[in-house]
């Protein structure tokens, strides 16, 4: 991706959160991309927060930030009206009118490669991580065939587009050398062969597996590398569990401890005031499954997966009991479990722009207190 770092505007931003978590991958339910602003707007300095209140507005402004990146969108539901009769209008009145660009990140972001919870696993030092539930049916297989001569150009270019990722293993293809035939009709331009005459061309089988979500980027790159004037090209549905994206991380800890001491550096780490948990069970821990904000729906994957502790947040009453004597399931806040997003997103983008200036928000915005 080409970036003009002198001049960076808020579709430069928007590019580099997508190719890291592209909002395909979010909830049907979500708000997540550009929520206020001008692609076209210049940014000089952005404001990073967890949710985007009032008071984050307020935050940006005084600090001079043209754009705010927060995890929880502003606008979740459609406004029928913008009067300043609530807290979210008048969020969205303030930051048109001083030109802030908004933009969130969030279950897309909740299931990328390296995510929330990733994040949370490495505060943790936890290793081996695995995906806890991965997304299913979220896999093709390109099919296309080119020429021997451009065959590696064109394997370059998809590599390059997000194709060819198996696993942690990357530039992943299978090729075999055939022959195709084709005969061009008056109104075509053929790259090989004549006109009218049925052409015989050695011909290499290329196959890929790409992301469903970088489907536009893949094709987009065959187009433009592949010699032939009309690229013949096949996807295939695959029903294969992308391993490397979903919701929720397991993995261990360097060694086995004992319980109450892994809940109180999860309370310390995360800075909980308190955490609601399930009985322990007198076992040794080695084995961790964390899910960012809402995932009490994942405690049979947690179960399934051998962890000892499952970290998370949103339980309800009665979903305590499906633990079972089987796993220690944690309650830490939904805030408290998001927190360190903020620096997942910085990171994002300094990996691209690393001299880019950013502001961490100061304004807590947890909204739930303890007496």
């Amino acid at each position: 991706m080409d970036i003009n770092t002198s001049k960076v505007i808020v579709r430069d931003i928007c590019r580099i959160m997508e190719e890291y978590a592209p909002l395909c991958l979010q909830e049907s339910y979500d708000n997540a991309g550009l929520v206020i602003g001008n692609r076209d707007q210049v940014v000089r300095k952005i404001l990073v927060s967890i949710d985007v209140t009032e008071a984050v507005v307020e935050e940006a402004i005084e600090n001079q930030c043209e754009m705010i990146i927060s995890h929880h969108p502003l606008i979740f539901r459609g406004l029928r009206k913008i009067t300043g009769g609530s807290s979210v209008e008048r969020a969205v009145i303030n930051a048109i009118k001083h030109e802030v660009a908004i933009y969130a990140s969030h279950t897309n972001l909740d299931k990328a490669y390296l995510g929330v919870s990733w994040k949370m696993a490495e505060k943790l030092d936890l290793t081996d991580l695995q995906v806890l539930s991965p997304i299913a049916d979220g896999l093709l297989k390109l099919v296309t065939f080119v020429p021997e001569s451009h065959w590696e150009s064109l394997k370059k270019a998809l590599f390059s587009a997000g194709a060819g990722t198996i696993g942690a293993y990357d530039s992943c293809s299978f090729s075999v050398l055939g022959t195709g035939t084709f005969r061009a009709t008056e109104s075509c331009h053929p790259y090989v062969g004549e006109t009218g005459i049925e052409h015989f061309e050695k011909e290499m089988r290329l196959e890929v597996i790409v992301p469903d979500c970088r489907r536009n980027e893949v094709i987009e790159a065959l187009l433009q590398e592949h010699p032939y004037e009309e690229p013949v090209y096949d996807f295939y549905k695959l029903s294969n569990d992308w391993p490397q994206v979903g919701l929720g991380v397991v993995g261990n800890l360097p060694e086995e401890r004992e319980e109450l001491d892994v809940l109180q550096t999860i309370k310390q780490t995360f800075g909980c005031r308190c955490i609601r948990h399930t009985p322990l069970l007198g076992r040794k821990v080695r084995r961790i499954a964390l899910c960012g904000g809402s995932g009490a729906e994942f405690l049979p994957m947690a179960i399934r997966s051998k962890a000892q502790i499952y970290v998370t947040a949103d339980c309800k009453y009665h979903e305590f009991f499906n633990a079972e004597d089987q796993i220690i399931l944690a309650d830490i806040g939904h805030f408290e479990s998001e927190q360190f997003t903020k620096e997942l997103i910085v990171d994002c983008i300094k990996k691209k722009i690393p001299t880019f200036a950013f502001v961490f928000s100061k304004t807590n915005t947890n909204p739930i207190n303890y007496l």
